[in-house]
């Protein structure tokens, strides 16, 4: 199958969340016998051994807009930017950007000639109102979206965390044929909303690169993370309040913008992507704090639990509802309940190497198996195939 992809960006420099995942899931749909063009909303191309692409015809425009959100981030002004339904760059956006991406998209139609599919992938949906539903009515293929910002991404949480882009609203999600989601809770939100054949895809890892490597365990409990707003509640019972209980533990904590006191940890800084796995390598026990909005929502998926099975940790997580849909909850990773709970998980598994191994190797064989990118390509194609 050919796939046309428009996606938020698959330059790393802008440190999307999403966009290292986007990298594992294209080159899993590569490696499932695919040909893969990719355009990028946010940025210039970015080409790869296992996908093609076209320019952003918006590069400028994405580049200046991504600055001006920023800066409003900085200062704390997002939330009234994303509360607004109709701003004058919004209305520039959804008028002069469409115009742009929807000739270029045509225009890449007809120089393929043989585009089998069309995702989109993280691409705000009000700023390309519109474009599936031409694009369906003039080649005959089918259009799907993919959003993995689920649920943080729906106007009821989108004002308060800041995104850059509140893309729901005014958005017409039954223009997509198929639409995925990285959380099943959300589905009948998504329904009510106009989507059709909404189907999960959670995150998962390349088991090619998120695979354990020899290093010395030098850190007794670990975690990674960007930001501490709804979470410091675990961030408080899981690492500050036992680092100053357990005070022969080293804790760590890697990446950056807390806002919370962490106790006795260790405040590593940011890393780099290899670095992130020598971090997780080096840590007997690893942990699992996830905002409250996805824990909350039944099975909304993020990327760390999977990479920290992809790299045999072992796993200590806060209450996740629906966690239980991708880990055998017990065997393969511990969840706690209260900091009492995260204290005593703490010093059983870091008395006990072989629990402690045995449980990172259940974790990963179930990654295997189950959450490695190519199984996500595969869902893809077949449900793409079917709307088809």
């Amino acid at each position: 199958m050919k796939i046309l992809i428009a996606c938020s960006t698959i330059d790393l420099k802008y440190k999307l969340g999403c966009t290292p995942s986007w990298w594992q899931l294209f080159k899993a749909l590569h490696e499932t016998g695919n040909e893969v063009i990719v355009v990028p909303y946010l940025g210039d191309p970015v080409d790869s051994l296992w996908w093609r692409t076209y320019p952003n015809p918006c590069s400028w425009e994405s580049k200046l807009y991504n600055s001006y959100l920023d800066r409003k981030k900085k200062q704390c002004n997002l939330s009234k930017h994303n509360a607004k339904n109709d701003t004058l760059i919004n209305r520039f956006a959804e008028k002069h950007v469409k115009n742009k991406w929807e000739k270029h998209l045509l225009n890449i139609f007809n120089k393929e000639k043989d585009i089998d599919a069309l995702l989109f992938v993280n691409v705000p949906l009000n700023h390309i109102k519109g474009i599936p539903s031409r694009i369906r009515e003039e080649y005959h293929i089918p259009v799907a979206y993919f959003d993995g910002d689920m649920p943080t991404i729906l106007p009821q949480y989108a004002v308060d965390r800041g995104f850059k882009f509140n893309y729901y609203v005014n958005a017409d999600l039954s223009e997509y044929d198929a639409y995925f989601t990285n959380s099943k809770g959300v589905i009948p939100d998504l329904e009510k909303l106009g989507a059709r054949n909404v189907h999960p895809l959670y995150y998962a890892v390349d088991p090619d690169y998120f695979k354990p490597v020899e290093v010395k365990k030098s850190i007794d409990v670990s975690f990674f993370g960007y930001g501490s707003e709804y979470r410091e509640d675990w961030m408080t019972k899981m690492i500050a309040d036992p680092s100053i209980k357990l005070t022969n533990l080293n804790f760590s904590v890697g990446g950056g913008g807390f806002t919370m006191n962490l106790g006795k940890a260790n405040l590593i800084g940011d890393l780099s992507y290899g670095g992130f796995r020598e971090f997780c390598c080096k840590s007997k026990i690893s942990l699992n704090i996830t905002r409250w909005s996805h824990t909350n929502v039944y099975a909304s998926s993020t990327a760390r639990p999977f990479e920290l099975a992809g790299y045999g940790s072992c796993i200590v997580s806060q209450p996740y509802n629906g966690i239980d849909e991708w880990f055998n909850v017990g065997k393969e990773l511990i969840v706690v309940n209260s900091e009492i709970e995260a204290i005593e998980a703490y010093k059983w598994l870091l008395d006990s190497d072989d629990e402690r191994l045995q449980m990172g190797e259940r974790a990963r064989q179930r990654v295997l198996a189950e959450h490695t990118y190519r199984h996500r390509a595969q869902t893809i194609v077949e449900v793409v195939k079917e709307v088809g």
